[in-house]
């Protein structure tokens, strides 16, 4: 299983629905709203990287209300 954080930047006054949406996608964990330079974090599981891949890019980038992402991959130290 590969995880991820995906940290997400809103357009102002989507928020709500953008993460209405989000919460509703296969592979979507979790996501918690965050103040500061990204509006929100999610937390995406998938089989391998490119599952993982499929839903950031394929799903939740095509969300309206989504402007931009960066996802960090979880590794064990």
């Amino acid at each position: 299983m590969t995880t991820g954080l995906v940290l997400v930047k809103l357009i102002p006054g989507k928020e709500k629905q953008a993460l209405a949406k989000i919460r509703q996608i296969n592979g979507v964990r979790g996501v918690t709203g965050t103040f500061g330079p990204w509006d929100a974090i999610a937390t995406v599981a998938g089989k391998n990287l490119e599952t993982l891949a499929q839903v950031v890019v394929g799903k939740i980038r095509a969300v309206k209300g989504v402007e931009n992402t960066e996802t960090l991959i979880e590794v064990k130290i």
